[in-house]
């Protein structure tokens, strides 16, 4: 039936005194709509296709578009060493830094430094690590262990502990002690705190699920409370590292006679500011290193949960 032919179908079925125009009207809208459907319908593909904007960005390597920042960074730097906008004794120029370190590494001053770091860092990290979790799980799992821990807990945190450091030197000497002490005081916050929130944060109705099955008390500890409370641990790692770094710096200000403190203490004496930078690049690079192996081992442990990676 064409639209004229429903126009006066719907002129001869209206009631009587219903207005014609109305019926007419909405029958042009109808063919109107026809035209316009048609019209789409019948344009070409080309011209309707519409190309994403995340397939654009791909055309442009993700590591490139990370190395735009530094590389413009260094650039700048150099330029203005060069025409001695900046003074090298206020900053070396990244050309002397490369040099500096290269020579650094030839004569085995730079990697025997960082191996001593790297030592106290891991003494602390797991010394640290071994009294954080075992505080939250102490006061996670434990409404006793909370009343009796996580004040206590709270209260020390609160303190700075960069201002415990003569205390330290006080109860342990001037030797590898405080320097272990302080990175091991950092990281067991950091620590406490995640893994707390993580057994804390675990759904209720989880526990349930698992005590409708059967599950006993260490049962539910073990296959619900502690998966649940991995990623929360896995950040206080990542957090706890950073820390572990920052501890050392102040730790290995103190007294020492090896380490990359030590050799920015001596740097910082002659104002040789290229080996200041050096040893700063250098506890950079082996935080994100650091950072990067908690990472792959998060992605390992923790492949059950799907997260949202940006777009």
């Amino acid at each position: 039936m064409s639209l004229d032919q429903a126009a006066v179908a719907g002129q001869s079925s209206s009631p009587p005194g219903a207005s014609p125009v109305l019926v007419s009207s909405s029958a042009d809208a109808c063919a109107e709509s026809a035209s316009v459907a048609g019209g789409v319908s019948g344009a070409p593909p080309e011209l309707v296709t519409l190309v994403p904007v995340s397939a654009r960005r791909r055309s442009v390597p993700r590591w490139l578009r990370r190395t735009v920042g530094p590389v413009g960074l260094l650039v700048l730097w150099q330029v203005l060493s060069g025409t001695g906008v900046l003074h090298p004794d206020i900053l070396a120029s990244p050309g002397t830094i490369a040099r500096t370190a290269g020579g650094l590494v030839s004569d085995g001053t730079l990697p025997s430094a960082m191996l001593v770091s790297v030592q106290r860092v891991l003494v602390g990290l797991v010394l640290g690590g071994i009294v954080g979790v075992a505080l939250a799980l102490a006061s996670g799992l434990s409404r006793l262990g909370e009343d009796l821990v996580d004040a206590t807990v709270q209260m020390l945190r609160s303190i700075p502990w960069v201002g415990v450091i003569p205390l330290f030197i006080i109860w342990l000497g001037i030797g590898e002690a405080p320097k272990i002490a302080l990175i091991a005081l950092g990281v067991a916050f950091h620590l406490y705190l995640n893994v707390y929130a993580g057994i804390r944060g675990v759904d209720a109705q989880l526990v349930e699920a698992g005590s409708s099955l059967g599950l006993g008390r260490w049962g539910l500890v073990r296959h619900v409370v502690l998966p649940g409370a991995l990623p929360g641990a896995m950040t206080g790692l990542r957090y706890s590292l950073a820390t572990a770094w920052l501890a050392l710096v102040f730790g290995e200000s103190v007294n020492a006679d090896d380490g990359i403190g030590f050799l920015m203490n001596q740097a910082r004496e002659f104002f040789r500011t290229d080996v200041i930078v050096v040893c700063l690049i250098v506890y950079a690079l082996l935080g994100l290193l650091a950072d990067f192996l908690v990472r792959t081992l998060e992605r390992l442990l923790l492949q059950w949960r799907p997260t949202f990676t940006g777009q």
